[in-house]
């Protein structure tokens, strides 16, 4: 029967060492689950870090590129203000001109409203 009993023997062996080859499987897939599941959300994690990284960045530029826009609306405005006054004050000075070379010629046009006292052509 010593046989018999080596085989009993054999057979609980094999079983043990299935059920801990099963377990040890089921452990392993377990853990492979979990590394599997850690590293999906760990990629999402960054792909929304990205995401939010590259948002601030358009935002970014979205507010220098205004900020810009607006400082050279204000430099155009300042500009034009600058060329209109230089442009009034040339054109004052040259009519100053043109009526000073024709009161000296003689040929000035008086308006009744212009007061002969002040008209360097007209005696006292």
């Amino acid at each position: 029967m010593a046989s018999h009993n080596q085989s009993y023997r054999a057979g609980e062996t094999k079983g043990r060492a299935e059920e801990k080859t099963n377990e040890t499987m089921g452990t392993m897939g377990d853990k492979a689950r979990e590394a599997k599941e850690k590293t999906y959300e760990t990629g999402r994690a960054a792909r929304e870090k990205a995401h939010g990284a590259a948002d601030s960045t358009k935002e970014w530029a979205s507010d220098t590129a205004q900020g810009a826009r607006e400082k050279a609306q204000s430099g155009k405005e300042t500009t034009g203000g600058i060329l209109e006054q230089t442009g009034e004050k040339v054109k004052s000075m040259a009519q100053g001109a043109a009526d000073a070379v024709k009161s000296t010629f003689g040929m000035a046009q008086h308006d009744d409203e212009v007061d002969k006292d002040s008209d360097p052509t007209t005696i006292p």
